[in-house]
């Protein structure tokens, strides 16, 4: 089989995928379906998100390489099976993007984004089957933050909100109060739900992304706790071993040299050092 030519251009990509899946094909390729991708595309959602969040502009554009070739995979299955084509993908998205933007590709006059998003909003609505509930159409396969802020937004849109933060943060201290005379694991865990959705709602009137706030705070305490063990061992002593006032002591270590590294002030330095 010819090794394909014109790698830049998106035609060669899903004649690629063809091949895959052709009798004489990839073995692998040719026995995947629907069902069994969904892993892989839920993988390469987050790589995509991972490459982002590191600012590796390299890494995103193959990130998003591989994030196309699921969509293109997904298509080739569809058309074997003659559910639906390619074409009827891109034809679906054109179609949607110019329905959902009349101030763009139509008369429609708007002043700001947040008119834009509102317009949006109503008409995706128009596009769902009459009476369909508004939070039926957020998938429910969503981290569980990323679809507490798409569930609160949405309700939200037609008028269920507080006033303003101050009253979410009420609530906060409210519900960490019945967090705290729960007394059974099962009470326990509802009203830690009921924490994380507060504390999500008031990200969400601040304008922070639950999601992204965590993420990057899973990212720093990474860095930070990785950090601790590499300075251990540079020390030849054990982190396990450190009493808790000394693991801290390196914990603040930990966040003010990454600090510095980050601002570009000094390189991450890991000689080794006595410990005291």
């Amino acid at each position: 089989m010819s090794i394909p030519q014109n790698l830049n251009q998106f035609a060669t990509l899903v004649d690629i995928i063809t091949k895959l899946r052709a009798p004489d094909g990839c073995p692998w390729d040719r026995q995947q379906s629907h069902a069994s991708l969904r892993k892989n595309l839920l993988e390469e959602c987050y790589e995509v998100l991972e490459a982002l969040d590191s600012g590796d502009l390299r890494k995103l554009c193959d990130e998003l390489g591989d994030l196309l070739m699921q969509v293109v995979l997904h298509a080739q299955i569809a058309t074997e099976a003659g559910e639906f084509k390619l074409e009827d993908v891109v034809s679906s998205i054109n179609a949607k993007l110019i329905h959902r933007h009349p101030h763009v590709f139509g008369s429609l006059k708007v002043k700001d984004a947040d008119e834009v998003a509102y317009n949006w909003e109503v008409l995706k609505q128009e596009e769902r089957p009459p009476h369909t509930p508004i939070l039926a159409s957020v998938p429910k396969q969503m981290p569980a933050l990323g679809y507490s802020r798409e569930i609160q937004r949405r309700a939200a849109w037609v008028g269920f909100d507080w006033e303003d933060v101050d009253g979410i943060i009420d609530k906060l201290v409210e519900e960490v109060r019945e967090f705290k005379q729960a007394d059974i694991l099962e009470q326990r865990e509802a009203e830690f739900g009921d924490l994380l959705f507060t504390l999500v709602n008031i990200a969400r009137r601040l304008g922070i992304d639950s999601e992204v706030a965590l993420r990057e705070a899973n990212q720093r305490f990474y860095c930070r706790f990785t950090y601790m063990e590499e300075v251990c061992r540079h020390r030849g002593v054990s982190l396990s071993q450190l009493s808790f006032d000394e693991q801290n002591a390196l914990w603040a270590e930990a966040k003010k040299k990454i600090r510095e590294s980050k601002s570009g002030r000094e390189d991450l330095n890991l000689r080794p050092q006595h410990h005291k």
